[in-house]
């Protein structure tokens, strides 16, 4: 079994209708079940550079990692936990990477990227993020937000400074309290999620959802779940009819059958790469 024959994926990305380049950058790879999504920030184009180091070498990393580890002959217990670990290898990675260029570089200096990541494996999601860009589930047509934002924002809501409602009109959204590439070291936050059959998953830069209301963007999933690129490029209008202040990139991945380690798939993932 494939992971082709098990996920759905697609991805769009837009500029906006104020910022003159992208510095998002998406890559989706539908047969391991990876997504990966950036958002750069920092001086002229240093953005876009963070970015996409982030994203390909994540990707490149993840796939190296996937070849050499032979997931059907682990334990089952054991094999989430190294899932998390070669995604959490591959960031620190990035980190290194983005954190060197930008110190070895003038032109890239001060540049960063915040990160979502989301891996696939075993009837499970493994997802990894730093900053303020998002993964959302929809089940039962009932959209929820499963990472929590780095941000200043997010820590003024968790202490009751601010409510949701209020902090929906702060000045002060972009502000992130952690990001891939400023530091030497960074700690990506990673959670395990199981997934269901009907699933729709949505990796998303805030340049979406500073624009467009959860609710709406729940209501666009779950009515074009079955033509995700269709939802991909609407979520992507919604926000530019709203301002499209930011980039906007948005990847969406729908769970259409189960994918059991022990059915063989990583084996066949392997092969591929030798």
């Amino acid at each position: 079994m494939s992971l082709h024959n098990s996920l759905d994926m697609k991805s769009a990305t837009h500029t906006g209708m104020v910022r003159s380049h992208n510095e998002d950058s998406v890559e989706i790879e539908e047969n391991i079940g990876l997504a990966v999504l950036a958002d750069g920030m920092g001086g002229y184009n240093a953005g876009e550079v963070a970015s996409g180091i982030a994203t390909a070498l994540i990707t490149s990393e993840t796939k190296e990692a996937l070849a050499r580890l032979n997931v059907p002959a682990m334990k089952k217990d054991s094999r989430l936990p190294a899932a998390s670990r070669l995604l959490h290898d591959a960031v620190l990675k990035a980190n290194t990477s983005i954190y060197e260029s930008a110190n070895s570089q003038p032109q890239y200096a001060g540049m960063g990227t915040t990160l979502v990541v989301g891996l696939f494996c075993d009837n499970n999601v493994v997802v990894a993020h730093i900053g303020d860009s998002r993964c959302y589930r929809l089940r039962d047509n009932a959209l929820e937000l499963i990472t929590r934002d780095h941000s200043l924002l997010q820590e003024q809501i968790d202490s009751g400074l601010l409510t949701k409602e209020v902090a929906r009109r702060s000045l002060n959204k972009n502000l992130v309290t952690r990001a891939v590439g400023i530091e030497p070291d960074v700690v990506p936050e990673i959670h395990v999620h199981e997934v269901m059959s009907g699933d729709v998953y949505l990796l998303c830069s805030d340049g979406l959802n500073d624009m467009v209301e959860d609710e709406d963007i729940e209501l666009t999933v779950s009515s074009l779940a079955a033509n995700l690129p269709l939802a991909a490029s609407q979520l992507v209008q919604m926000a530019n009819d709203a301002g499209g202040r930011d980039n906007i990139s948005v990847v969406l991945i729908k769970i259409k059958q189960d994918f059991p380690a022990d059915k063989g798939w990583v084996s066949k993932i392997r092969s591929w790469f030798k």
